[in-house]
């Protein structure tokens, strides 16, 4: 399962003398890619067809524009021409990393296959299911997806990977870079062992080598030299900020798109953040831009690539994962906001310019943290330097002054002060309490009566409460006297006094609602009786009641009577609720 077997290394300037005819396509497929102007194939394509058709697996490491997507597509066609798929089970599927490869995969195909009837269908996110599932239940000869979506038709039992006789995974670096190497293995094990793997990407780390060791089973491995030159056709340049500012750094490319002859140009970013930033600002600035990344819905996207195709939008802000597979022949500028974290990308980026033999131009900005990623671009392309243009008076470009800077302890990302719950931090309450002590100072009279009357006002509170805690009033329960002595007695002379007295003499309507309303009905129990029958003895009567003479009397809640009854009884051998008689 090693692809250390068969090792071919080509330059991606070869010569190649073979011509598709001679390759033994199908006479269909010839027909169209000589309808499309295409006579002879590219140097992978001249090596990774005939081991295709051979039903062996390859392994391609290229770059993007070197035309592997027909190195793929083509021997997959000529092999499915005979034969007709079944609902649910296509019989080839290529994987992609982003929506954008995917759909200029599924153009090639409908174009090299425009004379065959093969069915082709795009499961992409962002688009409804409903259509998807038509297509797939049709029958699909080759299926082409992202990691994501194919997986979440598989599970909804949409899809049955059985039947599957072609797998290709392209971009596999970038699928590397974007977390999908998981949902990769976990459909390579989905499909039968006797597939056909076709497997392409741009480098061979580690994780990469371990897939291809382990699904890959005696690969034909074609390698195309890294490309480390960049078109004659295209001018580079570079323009030195004096800082890493974003408002100064969107002040520069401004200046730049109003200064030369651009006739439509794509803008690349290294952050979707700034790929939405820098489009809003040309917009305010009154150029014509739009932007394109990945959080950004299918139907949006494509809207977008196709105003720019039709000449709409004259400037397209772009992402390196989003501005993968785009294909756009007439370009004239390309401007590098950010300087590209891996130097293969700046290739990648300039490449979008300068094609078909046009003139091109490509400008980066630069500024003193970029140095180590710039050093790695000179070194790829085996420059020493490269032409810088001067902007007059960039110093004094205008800043945003760290509005967009991350804040520290009391600020957000945004630079503003935190809300809700963590707007009480322990320094703002330092401060807060520093403030009042200095107003204290100045105000100490006045400060002293406004505590002294809060005291009072709590201690009264406090002794509303403890004498009537279950009562829902603040009034205090009236105090009795003696029969015998005429003293003064306090409620809180005996727990079981405390809470009659509280109960009986609460003068809240709602509370004495609640009271007659559940125990109206109950009846009263025989130690219930022996209790108040024996603190009346000792005790004056009650006062009158506030409410009238025959008006009912409130009775004891629930909870209150079984905390009496543990009170009593259970202090004795035998509890107290055994004795009390059942009821007839």
């Amino acid at each position: 399962m090693s692809a250390e077997n068969t090792i071919e290394e080509i330059s991606a300037d070869e010569v190649v003398d073979v011509t598709f005819t001679e390759l033994g396509l199908d006479t269909k497929i010839l027909k169209a890619l000589a309808d499309m102007g295409y006579e002879k194939p590219t140097p992978i394509q001249a090596r990774a067809i005939p081991a295709a058709m051979q039903q062996r697996d390859v392994l391609g490491i290229a770059q993007t524009g070197t035309g592997k997507t027909g190195a793929f597509t083509l021997p997959t066609m000529h092999k499915l021409a005979k034969g007709r798929a079944r609902a649910r089970m296509p019989r080839c599927l290529i994987i992609c990393p982003t929506r954008e490869l995917a759909a200029q995969v599924a153009e090639n195909v409908e174009q090299y296959g425009k004379y065959l009837k093969l069915e082709m269908a795009l499961l992409i996110g962002g688009v409804s299911f409903a259509e998807q599932d038509r297509k797939l239940m049709k029958g699909v000869d080759i299926l082409i997806a992202t990691p994501g979506r194919l997986l979440d038709q598989f599970e909804r039992g949409k899809i049955l990977m059985t039947g599957v006789q072609t797998l290709v995974v392209d971009e596999a670096d970038r699928m590397l870079d974007m977390g999908f190497i998981p949902d990769i293995e976990k459909i390579f094990k989905l499909t039968p062992f006797t597939r056909q793997v076709l497997f392409f990407s741009a480098t061979m780390p580690n994780e990469i080598k371990r897939l291809v060791d382990q699904f890959l089973h005696q690969p034909v491995s074609i390698q195309i030299a890294r490309q480390s030159t960049t078109a004659e056709t295209v001018r580079q340049r570079i323009v030195r900020m004096p800082s890493s500012d974003p408002k100064q750094k969107r002040t520069a490319l401004r200046y730049l798109i109003e200064h030369e002859p651009v006739e439509n140009g794509i803008v690349f970013c290294n952050r979707k953040r700034d790929v939405d930033i820098v489009a809003k600002s040309l917009n305010v600035h009154g150029h014509d831009a739009a932007p394109i990344h990945g959080d950004l819905a299918q139907s949006l996207r494509t809207q977008t690539l196709d105003k720019f195709r039709n000449g709409e939008i004259k400037y397209l802000v772009a992402s390196d994962v989003a501005a993968r597979g785009l294909d756009v022949p007439s370009v004239s500028h390309v401007f590098n906001y950010d300087v590209p974290n891996h130097s293969e990308d700046y290739v990648h980026r300039i490449g979008r310019t300068g094609r078909a033999g046009r003139d091109g131009d490509a400008i980066m900005l630069v500024a003193r943290l970029d140095k180590l990623n710039y050093d790695d671009i000179l070194n790829l392309i085996k420059v020493e330097s490269i032409e810088e243009y001067d902007i007059p008076g960039i110093e004094d470009f205008p800043k945003d002054g760290g509005k967009y800077r991350r804040g520290g302890r009391d600020k957000d990302r945004d630079g503003r002060k935190p809300r809700g719950r963590h707007r009480g931090d322990k320094r703002s309450q330092y401060e807060n309490k520093g403030r009042r002590s200095e107003g204290e100072s100045k105000n100490s009279t006045r400060g002293d009566a406004k505590t002294t009357a809060q005291s009072e006002s709590k201690a009264k509170i406090s002794t509303a409460k403890d004498g009537s805690k279950k009562a829902q009033s603040r009034r205090v329960a009236p105090k009795r006297k003696n029969v015998e002595d005429g003293d003064v007695l306090d409620n809180s002379s005996s727990k079981r006094s405390k809470k009659t007295s509280s109960l009986d003499n609460v003068t809240n309507d709602e509370s004495k609602k609640i009271h007659h309303s559940k125990t109206s009905d109950k009846p009263k129990s025989s130690r219930h009786k022996s209790q108040r029958d024996s603190s009346k003895s000792d005790k004056k009567p009650r006062e009158r009641n506030p409410r009238g003479k025959d008006s009912a009397k409130p009775k004891p809640r629930y909870r209150d009577s079984i905390g009496k009854a543990d009170h009593a009884g259970f202090g004795d051998d035998t509890p107290a609720f055994f004795k009390t008689p059942l009821k007839k």
